[in-house]
């Protein structure tokens, strides 16, 4: 590796860094934020809306791949992904000095989603213009190994965001953390701000695309030309469907989603959880380079397809495994004691409200919103039409009500006394509130955890190289960044609350990996029947 190599993959690699740990700090704090901005719904309401909030700035990522994959693709990858990064860093920095929703009211909440809109446009022209970078000054044989560089800062960034986390709350204590601590990384990403523009801004233009502007090649409607042609339109599509939409589930499902349902579903103590995904992430993250250079011997298809495999196979024994050695407590009291929801199933309502005006006061409603916010893994057994919903936790009965029609203060005296039945029913039966750490048998969580993110390492190291080779020069910014961000943007920004939503519907802590699985299979077979090998391709050729 050249001087002039290494400089272009530690620029590029630097500043991908900066922009992921902006993204991430986001979602590490998911459950302090709805606090703050989200205090006026229920607990379960407010969490599903804090990451929907942080999904939406998933949800943008396409077009602002469509954005900055023009202006790359017109004007030149250097210069579209020095603005990307601005407009990151500065709406990060403004997150951390927005005022809470008990200052400004609702107006607090639609900043920030407006700001995370803003953060997630930007993203979405820095991953393309980075990958394309590196590839254009990399070797032919070599590219898996030189953009394997950028893969590893997705899980860098999120890495780097729970260690500041973990370090401010250590720091400041827990109570000065939750009240104004969290907003610390958030403000100390706007001096990494300013490194990464520095470095970004004495980068040169990639070869290729310099070339192709000497050469007058360069497209003057590269969107339309991307998809208005059927040849480009269908790669675009296969490398969604059969690439990247498999990728991203697993990589989150391996990272965030494993950190919620630590937190969420086996209650282990945040910090603890975050330390554990962090030493994961930290042992994990040398295969993003050794699966980058084995792509160049052996291919980049084979070892995205069989991360993909191993995932959809291993999921649900995989999870199964945290809890036991997570939370045993928990296992041993679902087992020898389950809970039961018996309810009318045409009057329990979908346990899913991103804005909060969903009132759920029927007693059904009542009885699952205290189980999703509890932990509590249930069963649902269908009762007579009209009936009054009960739970039974064992051998014992705690019958709900009907709060419909009951004023507020009513309402609330009686919603008291149902929850302090049921706590004490599902404590008296061995639910645990919190996961006991000298239960927890650390070693084997892990492994576990570092077994999800080596399956991230397999599908997400490679997969660079691959978007880069599959077109042509004069399109290959826009066209490789869209159906990257839709895959990561889609697919995987919005597992994390469809999970938590379908958990908190169906009863079973589970199910939320059937996403996960049936995406990860979607992938596998359209990749394997559709998506041709790219390792050989000449960037230069084409």
């Amino acid at each position: 590796m050249t001087h002039e190599e290494r400089r272009v993959i530690l620029a590029s690699s630097m500043g991908t860094v900066f922009e992921w740990y902006d993204f991430y700090v986001y979602g590490s704090l998911a459950a302090i934020i709805a606090q703050h901005f989200f205090s006026g719904v229920n607990p379960t309401a407010g969490f599903i809306f804090a990451l929907l909030t942080f999904a939406a700035g998933f949800a943008v990522r396409p077009f602002g791949a469509l954005i900055f994959g023009r202006l790359g693709d017109m004007v030149g990858r250097k210069y579209a992904f020095v603005v990307s990064i601005l407009i990151m860093g500065l709406s990060t920095f403004l997150v951390g000095v927005l005022p809470a929703s008990t200052s400004i009211g609702i107006a607090a909440p639609m900043i920030l989603l407006l700001l995370r809109l803003l953060q997630g446009l930007a993203l979405g022209g820095e991953y393309g213009g980075a990958a394309v970078y590196v590839a254009e000054h990399a070797p032919n044989h070599r590219r898996g190994f030189f953009t394997s560089w950028i893969q590893t800062t997705a899980t860098t960034g999120m890495f780097l965001s729970l260690v500041v986390v973990l370090g401010t709350r250590a720091t400041l204590g827990q109570e000065a953390f939750e009240s104004w601590g969290w907003r610390v990384p958030f403000l100390i990403s706007v001096l990494l701000l300013v490194i990464s523009v520095w470095i970004r801004l004495r980068l040169h233009e990639s070869p290729a695309f310099t070339r192709m502007k000497s050469e007058g090649r360069v497209s003057r409607a590269p969107i339309k030309e991307a998809f208005g042609q059927w040849r480009n339109l269908r790669l675009i599509l296969l490398a969604l469907i059969g690439l990247t939409a498999g990728q991203a589930v697993v990589w989150y499902t391996g990272q965030f989603y494993a950190l919620y349902f630590l937190t969420e579903s086996l209650r282990v103590d945040a910090n603890l959880a975050n330390i554990l995904v962090a030493l994961s992430l930290l042992l994990a993250c040398p295969f993003f380079l050794v699966f980058g250079a084995l792509s160049d011997r052996i291919g980049r298809k084979p070892i995205i397809m069989a991360g993909c495999l191993i995932a959809s196979l291993s999921y649900f024994p995989v999870f199964k495994g945290l809890t036991h050695y997570a939370n045993p407590a928990l296992e041993r009291a679902q087992q020898q004691a389950p809970v039961y929801v018996v309810s009318d199933p045409n009057a329990c309502s979908l346990q899913f409200n991103p804005v909060g005006i969903a009132s759920f006061t029927n007693s059904c409603d009542l009885l699952k919103a205290f189980m999703a916010s509890h932990s509590v893994h249930y069963i649902n057994q269908p009762a007579p039409p009209g009936s009054v919903a009960y739970a039974m936790v064992g051998d014992e009965r705690i019958d709900s009500f009907e709060g419909t029609g009951l004023s507020r203060a009513e309402f609330a005296l009686r919603e008291s006394v149902l929850q302090a039945s049921l706590r004490e029913a599902i404590r008296s039966h061995g639910y645990p509130a919190h996961a006991d750490p000298s239960q927890i048998n650390y070693i084997m969580v892990l492994l576990l955890l570092f077994f999800l993110v080596l399956q991230v390492t397999m599908v997400y190291g490679p997969i660079a190289a691959m978007l880069v080779e599959m077109f042509p020069t004069r399109i290959r910014y826009t066209s490789m960044s869209v159906p990257y961000h839709i895959g990561n943007g889609w697919f995987g920004g919005f597992l994390p609350p469809v999970a938590f939503a379908t958990v908190a519907t169906t009863g079973d802590m589970y199910d939320g990996l059937w996403y996960p699985v049936i995406v990860c299979a979607m992938t596998l077979v359209v990749g394997m029947l559709f998506i041709r090998e790219t390792r050989h391709n000449d960037l230069n050729a084409h």
